[in-house]
């Protein structure tokens, strides 16, 4: 390894952590301040009819929930301000970075993928390269498909396009493809065999996502904020949602892209050094991550034991546990990833994220870590948790309001203990009432405020008008929304606490839009909830039904709401309107732009859609070019021992792959199981002897799926 590619050891900055230290302090004591002034009002509202176990219960629910709004909306107002007066103490403003020269310095940037669309994959990784071309960059960076995919198919069409790609490009020896056949540890693990490979040649690494796109000027931005900050080994940078079709995408787009600036300059307020890391699009010094951050399995079974699920947090905080400092690096543009394009696809990936986001309450405690990072384990924690306790508390004040009505006895009202306010009790609970409206929507009034103030980005939005009406209708449907991830947040706490496991499935990012079939299967319940809750309430008390209305409504909905939201259709019809619109699809970087033009121009010669099943392997035994190429990347794992090693405890190169491989000729690939479909691919000299014996032999002595491949390879 050369000298160029070591990290020094960091380095502590005494001056930011003083001040991260006050600022965490201001923050949340602010936080926990309206909120004890809140609950003190709630209280006392309780108090005016008479104390029972079930306010005692009520009241420490609407504790927790709403200390969790006040955070989120102290990070609104902070990052409001901060970006009001300004703040010096980000990463980009402690040094000069941008004529930093680069020359010597090595960075891998690694795609994780796992059974993906492959060709929008490699356009993504296309862009990237051609941008740093295009920056004159390019001999500092290599890339890596780095592939856990357990479909034959996609794997042969992962090599495939792997070269064409590398051809294209005249970047071979630059872009390097890897397939693991035990992805034990799912992304971690294929990360962390990565660096165990070929890590210690870089200095840096850039972790992307299957639908991560970078500007070449960011990245190189990322690599010299690393070189001037030798005290730092991870710099997150916060993706914008870009390439949105459907309704649903598009107005995820837009609340991240009008949001999220002053809800991340509030987090960047109280964190500084001691950041997040969120998985993908951030830049991490290799050796430190190599040396500190190789997870440990949970004790326990799963789904709360076993392997870390969402490894980022943890990572972050084994980084901050050994002095390294993580940044985030939140006013860099040209970072971006796209997102599930309808409701259910977007609730499916929350399960995953729910899951790991629970395990983390058996690391928050751990020996040895920052308060902070124990700060960010938590508000993962309670990201998911906060549905179930919103649904208990609704549950709760049913059952009160059905106490009172059972007994048929009035309530009566006593003074408060709180007698300056000199409310009645309507008054007093409508003054709460207002009190939460105002936290939970002042962060989208200062997001419109921040925008006002800044003609060049509020056009970038279409115009004033425009981005309003859009804020509008974004908390309409959020609205409507809240009420169904209330319901599936909590299905899947209860479950992973009942002890069902998520299994690694693969994201669909398409935005074809769901049926109505498929969104009946999916929401039957909650429009189910939603007609038995609101009949009860109804019935319990009129007024009160109409206070309820909005979280019913929503479960009502469901199911229309779900199918329009996830069609393109509405989702163009909106951008007509002047709906939703972003800068990055008014004003697009080149390289969204250049994507786009691609991705659209493949999808019209239907040169992205997926192969067919088992064409993956019928290409790989009868195409001479195809097979040639996965024989060798196989031959190749056995030049590494620790491959070879992995490979053989797998059962690659036994006897009986052979045997699997003869099955396969005369019974076709049905006859086989999945796993043993993959032996078969992972063994080159059975891939080598499949390819002769499917030529040699005559047709009849061939299963008939092969007898039909044959035929068809031969009309093409």
């Amino acid at each position: 390894m050369s000298n160029v590619n070591k990290s020094p050891e960091p380095t502590i900055i005494a001056q930011p952590k003083v001040r991260r230290g006050h600022r965490v302090f201001f923050f949340y004591s602010s936080a926990v301040l309206l909120t004890g002034c809140v609950t003190w009002l709630f209280a006392d509202l309780m108090w005016r009819t008479g104390w029972t176990v079930s306010k005692s219960i009520l009241l420490l629910l609407f504790t927790i929930l709403f200390l969790l709004c006040c955070i989120g909306c102290m990070n609104a107002i902070f990052g409001f301000f901060i970006r009001l007066i300004g703040d010096k103490n980000r990463l980009t403003q402690l040094r000069d970075y941008r004529s930093h020269d680069i020359k010597g310095i090595s960075t891998a940037i690694v795609f994780p993928i796992y059974n993906e669309e492959v060709a929008r994959v490699y356009e993504r990784l296309r862009a990237a390269y051609r941008s740093l071309q295009k920056a004159g960059e390019i001999e500092h960076f290599d890339f890596y498909i780095l592939s856990d995919s357990t479909n034959p198919d996609k794997w042969v069409e992962e090599e495939k396009r792997w070269l064409e790609l590398a051809r294209e490009l005249d970047a071979i020896g630059k872009i390097y493809y890897r397939l693991r056949v035990n992805n034990e540890g799912k992304k971690s693990g294929n990360i962390h065999d990565f660096l165990s490979n070929w890590g210690r040649r870089y200095r840096y690494f850039i972790v992307f996502d299957a639908d991560s796109i970078m500007r070449g000027a960011t990245i190189l931005d990322l690599v010299r904020l690393m070189e001037v900050n030798p005290e730092v080994g991870l710099i997150q940078t916060v993706p914008a949602l870009v390439n949105g079709e459907s309704l649903f995408g598009r107005i995820q787009q837009f609340a991240n892209r009008l949001y999220a600036p002053i809800f991340i300059s509030g987090l960047n307020y109280w964190s500084q050094s001691f950041g997040n890391y969120w998985g993908h699009n951030a830049i991490i010094r290799t050796e430190p991550f190599i040396q500190y951050c190789d997870l440990p399995q949970l004790p326990g079974r799963k789904p709360f034991g076993g392997q870390i699920l969402s490894h980022d947090f943890v990572e972050a905080a084994l980084m901050l546990k050994e002095n390294w400092q993580v940044w985030f690096a939140y006013d860099l543009e040209g970072s971006f990833e796209e997102a599930p394009q309808d409701m259910i696809e977007n609730a499916q990936r929350d399960r995953r994220w729910c899951q790991g986001n629970m395990q983390h309450a058996l690391v928050v405690g751990a020996r040895g870590l920052r308060g902070v990072s124990r700060i960010h384990l938590l508000m993962g924690i309670f990201g998911y948790l906060s549905s179930p306790l919103w649904l208990l508390f609704l549950l709760m004040f049913n059952w009160i309001l059905w106490a009172r009505e059972s007994t048929g006895l009035s309530d009566i009202t006593v003074h408060a203990f709180t007698p300056f306010l000199q409310l009645s009790g309507m008054q007093h609970a409508f003054f709460i009432f207002v009190i939460c409206m105002v936290v939970i929507f002042l962060p989208k009034v200062l997001a419109l405020l921040d925008l006002a103030r800044d003609a060049q980005r509020k056009l970038a939005f279409g115009g004033m008008r425009h981005a309003v009406a859009s804020a509008v209708t974004e908390t309409l449907f959020s609205s409507l929304q809240a009420p169904l991830q209330m319901l599936w947040h909590s299905k899947f706490v209860v479950t992973i606490l009942c002890g069902m496991g998520v299994n690694w499935g693969t994201q669909n990012r398409g935005s074809d839009g769901i049926s109505w079939w498929h969104a009946l299967r999916n929401h039957w319940g909650h429009t189910a909830i939603g007609l038995g809750w609101g009949y009860a309430v109804w019935r319990l008390d009129e007024p009160t039904f109409w206070w309820f209305a909005p979280v019913v409504g929503g479960m009502v909905l469901a199911i229309p709401l779900s199918v329009f939201t996830s069609r393109a259709s509405w989702g163009d019809r909106a951008r007509k309107a002047g709906l939703f619109l972003t800068p990055e699809e008014l004003l697009p970087p080149p390289e969204i732009k250049r994507l786009r033009e691609r991705i659209k121009a493949m999808d019209e010669a239907e040169e992205g859609e997926p192969f067919a099943a088992g064409t993956g392997i019928a290409e790989a035994v009868l195409d001479p070019y195809v097979n040639a190429i996965h024989v060798s990347l196989q031959r190749e794992k056995w030049l590494n021992p620790a491959y070879a090693e992995a490979l053989a405890q797998m059962g690659v190169a036994r006897p009986e792959v052979r045997e699997y491989g003869e099955k396969l000729l005369t019974e076709g690939p049905e006859a086989l199981k999945p796993a043993e479909r993959m032996l078969i691919m992972a063994d080159s000299r059975v891939m080598s002897w499949l390819h002769h014996q499917v030529w040699q032999r005559p047709n009849e002595s061939l299963a008939p799926w092969w007898q039909q491949a044959i035929r068809k390879y031969a009309r093409n």
